[in-house]
């Protein structure tokens, strides 16, 4: 159990334009309506990158869909673990794996984050899987293979891939057969 007196307050310093921000958003606060189910029935993994929106790609609004959001939109344990909280309770019922072009995750090794990161830093992060891209064709496949095979998702539940162009704005379905002609 955490000892709540050893948790520093909050630094409001730090966070000012985010709680004025904050203020101004609840102010026209209008999804209070909303509940915790996706009502598209979709849910959505994709990268933390900031160019990325994932409801405006996909034409939906708030309390459409679920997201998921990690470095380089990788299925890891904690997805799967979330996805199965979304099929089961959530009324998701379709999946879609959504990386990106221009992916810092896809512009270097495994070794070179590790390195990049020592160099700014002074720390050694080495003891951490930093799931890099070598070929986003083959890890997109992969996670989409990953999701199709869980079997603690709910059963039907339909899953595609797609990547996100962030100089384009474009969706662009991933096919295994013609994704390297499209030089994904």
């Amino acid at each position: 159990m955490t000892d709540l007196a050893q948790v520093p307050d909050f630094p409001a310093d730090e966070f000012t334009d985010v709680l004025a921000a904050n203020v101004d958003y609840a102010r026209r606060f209008e999804d209070a309506h909303l509940t915790g189910r996706a009502v598209r029935g979709l849910a959505i993994v994709t990268c933390m990158d900031s160019r990325i929106e994932p409801l405006s790609i996909v034409g939906m609004r708030p309390g459409d869909v679920k997201i998921i959001r990690n470095a380089g939109a990788r299925v890891t344990e904690d997805v799967l673990r979330t996805l199965v909280l979304a099929t089961h309770l959530l009324g998701v019922t379709r999946v879609l794996v959504m990386p990106h072009t221009d992916c810092k995750m896809a512009s270097g090794t495994e070794a070179e984050v590790h390195a990049a990161i020592l160099d700014a830093s002074g720390m050694d992060t080495r003891s951490l899987e930093i799931r890099t891209v070598r070929d986003q064709e083959e890890a997109l496949a992969t996670d989409i293979m990953r999701v199709r095979t869980f079997p603690l998702l709910h059963p039907g539940v339909t899953v595609a891939g797609a990547v996100y162009d962030v100089h384009t704005g474009l969706l662009l379905p991933f096919h295994p057969s013609t994704a390297a002609i499209a030089g994904l």
